[in-house]
């Protein structure tokens, strides 16, 4: 008997807690073998229709693929990354193996962005019901608390995925949102480097923190605490980019076959730098293509965002490179400070770097900002910070 041909559905995904009975069906299905599943942001809709364009649902959907996720990058052309029903549950199940079995999870994160959507994936397979924080009007720590007293009301183990800075907001809130954070058997923490002062931090309020590294795809984090989920395998390829394999990994991308290349050997190559210790343990250094060249000696700027955030006067901070007739290249850094009346100066960041790192990871040039600009998935985005300094074109 032949199969029933499969489609390519799309679902337009709220920032409210419609968002749960709304998109978990057609997620639960996806995984059962039903329809593919394509999340799309309810708005703007130049963004959805730019999404729609781009991965063309009418067209023949390629051979096991459960879902395809768009990749969250700050440049050039979206990408669909295809993700099987097997390599979503893999995902699921390793992840909660590691945090100590099945449990309810908050939704926090968009899920039109991989750690969302996993967060409904591992309920699907906990069988579990989540609960949604409402986030139409951006991530706000009150709402958080209310939504974490439905998951705490059913009893068990209780998970929630968070990016750095939420997990800040929480902590400088305290009060209810910060007893709430508490009451989590495990938060997950990813989609951008944390700095050990605030994982410190919050390990020090009785948070049970979880680091996490992985992208679109690899179904979301694939190593937990600098250590791979079980399946999960770490190669370093020529110049120490990270490679990651195992049954997370996605087939390639929509529509791209000239994109293969990046899926070879059976595995991710990523635009991230690392390292891997006797034990087996990964450090992740920052992407690829984040590094100035300063006076002739590489920069990774990831390395100088957790130096110059690590200051006890600095609440944030996002580096980017900057075409220097001097240096080739010079670091400006901007910050948010910890306290808005006393700012940090540029001598105090420079010789805090200096302490941690060569000279020429000190930024030669400082900005206070009230925010930095961030991605719809929470991530920093360097190329709208240069565009906001008006620097993109220096």
């Amino acid at each position: 008997m032949q199969k029933p041909t499969r489609s390519l559905i799309t679902v337009e995904v709220p920032l409210r807690p419609a968002v749960v009975p709304r998109l978990l069906p057609a997620v639960a299905g996806a995984m059962a073998g039903g329809d593919a599943l394509l999340p799309l942001p309810s708005s703007p809709a130049a963004v959805r229709d730019e999404l729609v364009a781009e991965f063309a649902p009418h067209r023949a959907l390629e051979p096991d693929v459960a879902f395809i996720v768009p990749t969250s990058g700050s440049t050039g052309r979206p990408k669909g990354a295809l993700l099987s029903a097997t390599a979503v549950r893999a995902s699921a199940e390793a992840t909660l193996e590691r945090l100590g079995g099945p449990g309810r999870w908050l939704l926090a994160l968009p899920a039109t962005h991989i750690a969302g959507l996993m967060v409904l994936a591992r309920s699907v397979v906990a069988g579990t019901e989540p609960v949604a924080a409402d986030l139409s009007g951006g991530f706000d720590p009150e709402l958080f608390a209310a939504a974490s007293v439905q998951v705490f009301a059913g009893g068990g183990r209780r998970y929630t995925a968070l990016v750095p800075r939420q997990l800040s907001q929480l902590l400088d809130v305290g009060g209810a949102p910060l007893a709430a954070l508490t009451g989590y058997h495990g938060v997950l923490v990813g989609g951008a480097a944390a700095d050990d002062a605030l994982l410190d931090r919050a390990r020090k309020a009785g948070v049970e923190v979880v680091t996490t590294y992985g992208m679109t795809e690899t179904c979301g984090g694939c190593v937990y605490d600098g250590v791979p989920l079980d399946g999960v395998r770490v190669e370093l390829a020529a110049g120490g980019r990270i490679r990651l394999a195992g049954p997370i990994l996605a087939h390639g991308y929509r529509l791209r076959p000239d994109l293969a290349h990046v899926f070879a050997d059976g595995a991710f190559t990523t635009s991230d730098l690392g390292e891997v210790d006797d034990d087996g343990r990964l450090t992740v250094r920052g992407r690829a293509d984040d590094v100035a060249v300063s006076g002739g000696e590489n920069v990774p700027l990831g390395a100088v965002d957790l130096a110059v955030a690590s200051h006890p006067d600095v609440a944030e901070a996002l580096s980017i490179a900057v075409p220097d007739t001097e240096w080739g290249e010079r670091v400006v850094v901007a910050v948010v400070p910890a306290d808005a009346a006393r700012p940090p100066s540029l001598d105090d960041i420079r010789a805090h770097v200096r302490e941690r790192h060569p000279v020429a990871y000190a930024p030669k040039e400082l900005h206070v900002l009230d925010a930095l600009p961030t991605l719809p998935g929470g991530k920093t985005d360097r190329r709208a910070l240069a565009a906001r300094l008006g620097l993109a074109d220096a």
